[in-house]
């Protein structure tokens, strides 16, 4: 049997972005090699395989990957992050051309023209989704996909429970919002403050301990790109092994106050080198009975 053949530096350089940030994150996310291989629908030795550098990353492990860590494609692949934009707008141009023809039908005749450039898992992709349209199946948006409107962006359910008040780490749970999408120049008229909306996610609050801010399932904006203490405010962050929403404050010497707006728990004094910033909430939508 023939060695197999090692990849390129380009292509393993991917492997271990892609390593390094799942390293980094599972514990504080709860994920495993088996539950990343369950989302993806592959065995968890190809999960192995792509993260040891094996095999190279494909698109659609990448988008699961992405959505699970949190983390944008171009993170880890500007190859991948770019496929997956094309198939987008792609498919999207296609959906919208109608007319007579069937939405495979002008793929088709797109990929006889233009696809030299797609690999072949990419043509077999852009196929599947148009296949899709043509039953009436809507397709599902990437994570980092702009909306049809104006400046809207479509803003992706960030998958993990966030605790407020140490809720377990299960995922089986159901979500008011999946995904929305906004206007972020109407986000920032309203006085949120964030950088890049591809940075944006939403987080499912639970547990009871920052009522009446935060209620429990209430759904969270959350700036993902915020990794450090930047200013007093509500953040998820881990800490001795679990995943929190509470309010930081600075005490100097290296030291934040833990603060639970549910008066009812008292404020913890914790160290800021124990503390893992994941992201800054801005905004709480929440709904109110009539």
């Amino acid at each position: 049997m023939s060695k197999k053949k090692e990849l390129s530096p380009e292509l393993k350089a991917e492997c271990d972005a892609a390593k390094a940030l799942f390293v980094s994150r599972k514990n504080a996310l709860g994920l495993t090699q088996a539950s990343l291989a369950e989302s993806a629908d592959i065995s968890a030795a190809a999960v192995a395989m792509y993260l040891n550098g094996t095999n190279p990353l494909n698109a659609k492990f990448a988008v699961v990957f992405s959505r699970l860590l949190g983390v944008p494609v171009e993170k880890f692949s500007k190859r991948l992050a770019r496929e997956i934009s094309g198939l987008t707008v792609a498919t999207e141009q296609v959906v919208e051309l109608g007319g007579s023809a069937t939405a495979s039908d002008l793929v088709r005749q797109m990929l006889a023209k233009q696809g030299k450039s797609l690999s072949d898992e990419a043509k077999k992709s852009l196929l599947v989704a148009a296949e899709s349209a043509d039953r009436g199946v809507g397709t599902q948006r990437g994570p980092y996909s702009p909306g049809a409107v104006g400046d809207e962006v479509w803003i992706s359910h960030y998958d993990v429970r966030a605790a407020m008040g140490g809720a377990p780490s299960s995922h089986a749970y159901p979500e008011t919002l999946q995904e929305v999408r906004v206007s972020p120049q109407q986000l920032r008229e309203m006085g949120v403050e964030f950088k890049e909306p591809d940075n944006l996610r939403i987080v499912t609050g639970w547990g009871q301990s920052m009522s009446p801010t935060i209620r429990h399932r209430d759904s969270l904006l959350t700036d993902m790109s915020v990794r450090e203490f930047t200013a007093d405010g509500i953040y998820i962050f881990s800490w001795q092994g679990r995943l929190y929403i509470k309010r930081l404050q600075w005490l100097g010497d290296e030291q934040l106050n833990m603060i639970s707006d549910n008066t009812r728990h008292q404020p913890q004094t914790i160290l800021a080198g124990d503390t893992h910033i994941q992201g800054r909430v801005l905004l709480v939508w929440n709904a109110h009975l009539l």
